[in-house]
């Protein structure tokens, strides 16, 4: 019973893989994603330290990262698949270790990213997230707009548009997807797609490219409080300085401190006008000052 099962999988590669031309694209596709999940694998089960699985790969007491295994196979891979163009079977081996280089690289694409081990932490989630987004490029790209295009050919005109339709939807769905950060959904809206449509209605995060280009500040709020995270503080603003007016508090306080001065010292307080007194005058004779003479005057 299991020889005509594999014999009919067989025939439908055949058919729908190597008939097409697209083995290549096949093979990288799945080399990639089965290296990516072996190599979680791996990474998970160091950290737990299952005594009979291999640890890390160490060099004079120097770590050396997946990451640096995956360089080798894309500069290596891709020297021989572009300058030397192997025939078949061997252009298919260099797609394969091609596909097995970039899992090896992108599972560690938050330590190229920040420049440090955070493979661990929160911010190596970005590695699975550029993973999936890799996925679902090269599905759109390789299998999944080729696969629409493929069956629509195979039917009707009228199908044709219905199915090309769907397909073309499919794809902006998993581009609006993208925009919001849900990377998940975008994957799986490729191929089901009231999945996507539902994803590209409902709300992104709020540090998406879709959220800085088209949400308002309330809009930012809702999908904060959805997706728990929290709100910006506002800078603190330092209130102004208010400075005290000291030259007119002191240009007012001036001339009563003159008038105290004079009226403590009991001294005659003047008047605005100067009178011109001759200097016989009883207020000469009490040691006034002698009025002054105007000019011109005998």
């Amino acid at each position: 019973m299991l020889v005509p099962v594999l014999a009919s999988i067989g025939s439908v590669y055949d058919r729908a893989i190597v008939d097409t031309g697209r083995q290549p694209e096949f093979l990288y596709f799945v080399s990639f994603l089965v290296t990516f999940g072996f190599i979680r694998t791996s990474a998970h089960m160091i950290k737990a330290q299952v005594s009979w699985w291999p640890g890390n790969v160490q060099v004079g007491g120097t770590h050396i990262h997946h990451l640096v295994w995956g360089i080798l196979l894309l500069l290596i891979m891709g020297y021989v698949g572009v300058a030397m163009a192997p025939p078949s079977p061997w252009h298919e081996i260099v797609t394969v270790l091609f596909g097995v280089g970039t899992g090896l690289t992108l599972d560690e694409f938050a330590l190229w990213l920040n420049l440090e081990d955070v493979y661990w932490s929160h911010q190596g989630r970005r590695s699975i997230d550029a993973v999936i987004v890799a996925a679902t490029i090269t599905g759109i790209v390789l299998v999944g707009f080729t696969a629409w295009l493929a069956v629509a050919t195979e039917v009707g005109d009228a199908v044709f548009a219905v199915v090309g339709s769907f397909g073309v939807l499919a794809i902006l769905t998993a581009v609006v997807n993208l925009a919001k950060e849900k990377f998940g959904v975008a994957l799986v809206g490729l191929f089901f797609l009231p999945a996507g449509l539902v994803g590209a209605f409902r709300l992104g995060r709020p540090r998406s490219l879709w959220a800085r280009l088209f949400y308002r500040e309330q809009k930012k709020q809702r999908a904060r409080q959805r997706f728990g995270e929290p709100s910006p503080t506002p800078a603190p603003t330092r209130p102004p300085v208010s400075r005290p007016r000291v030259r007119a508090e002191s240009r007012r306080l001036r001339p009563a401190r003159r008038r105290r001065s004079r009226a403590d010292t009991g001294a005659p307080r003047r008047s605005g006008r100067r009178s011109w007194r001759p200097q016989g005058s009883p207020a000469g004779r009490r040691g006034c000052r002698p009025a002054r003479r105007r000019p011109g005057s005998r």
